[in-house]
């Protein structure tokens, strides 16, 4: 009599990675559907380290893809070396005859191959040219894909888990999203944000967290902000906090524009919003006489 066959151990979050409930859904239902994960959200809101977690619930290899403005969908199946096989062919390089040699695996091609089950990480996918999903529908429909120089079919030995991200910088088209479970990572409320920055600062005594809280959300609400902080951003300004031995104290003000954080170049990242609170600053203390 054969074994049972174990069921997938469900993911609910991590030592390392605060998951909210509807998260875990929306992970467990990917993983059941067999259908992509399609995970948006404000950057620095824990898209892409959610694969890493999602692979070590698994015990699974992570391979990741990492997406620019010039890839193309191919370049995640296989390219073709033409200019280093001529290179070789001039050199009278014998490995010319085998075609196969100038053959360049792609990520997809990786974890279609893969003894074990993997999590194949497709990050940032808005960042290529819009008929970059398009281009990937039949490949993760059928979980295979051809290669014509060598004339082999490459069929996936299991079904990859796949976590798609994107920060939302353009649409996606209609096709690609109906073969996607989607979740959209909300930013995480206050008492969310306390339990990551807990995981990161156990020791962190509780007025100084309470306080650099307070000021990180007072500047988030703060209207016109081109660029808001995120997760990672208030990760570094606490660290920060930590390492200066800054006071609860400083950080304490009635209301955000009477002050410009301390170490504000850990949360503000570009110049125009510097200004803007530079200027409510100037204009509070003016109020104030």
């Amino acid at each position: 009599m054969s074994d049972p066959v174990q069921p997938a151990p469900r993911f609910s979050g991590t030592d390392n990675y605060i998951a909210t409930p509807d998260l875990n859904v929306a992970v467990n239902a990917a993983v059941a559907l067999e259908r992509p994960l399609l995970v948006k959200g404000e950057p620095g809101t824990g898209k892409t380290v959610l694969a890493h977690e999602i692979a070590n619930v698994l015990g699974a290899p992570l391979i990741e893809w990492h997406v620019k403005s010039t890839t193309k969908a191919q370049h995640g199946l296989y390219e073709y070396d033409a200019v280093k096989r001529l290179r070789d062919g001039q050199l009278g390089d014998p490995r010319v005859q085998d075609i196969g040699n100038y053959i360049v695996r792609g990520k997809m091609w990786e974890a279609f191959v893969s003894e074990r089950r993997p999590v194949l990480l497709i990050d940032e996918i808005d960042k290529a040219d819009i008929e970059f999903p398009n281009d990937l529908l039949l490949e993760l429909d059928r979980m295979e894909f051809f290669v014509y120089e060598t004339r082999e079919l490459v069929k996936a030995v299991n079904r990859p888990v796949i976590i798609i991200t994107s920060n939302n910088e353009k649409e996606l088209p209609d096709a690609f999203l109906r073969r996607c479970f989607f979740h959209y990572i909300r930013f995480p409320d206050r008492e969310t944000m306390q339990s990551i920055v807990d995981v990161h600062f156990p020791g962190l005594k509780k007025d100084l967290l309470r306080e650099a809280l307070t000021l990180f959300y007072d500047v988030r609400d703060i209207p016109g902000l081109s660029k808001r902080p995120s997760t990672s951003e208030l990760l570094d300004w606490i660290k920060l906090l930590v390492i200066e031995d800054i006071p609860p104290e400083a950080l304490r003000a009635k209301d955000v524009k009477n002050m410009v954080p301390p170490l504000y170049g850990a949360l503000i990242k570009n110049e125009q919003d510097v200004h803007l609170l530079e200027r409510l600053a100037f204009l509070a203390r003016r109020e104030r006489g």
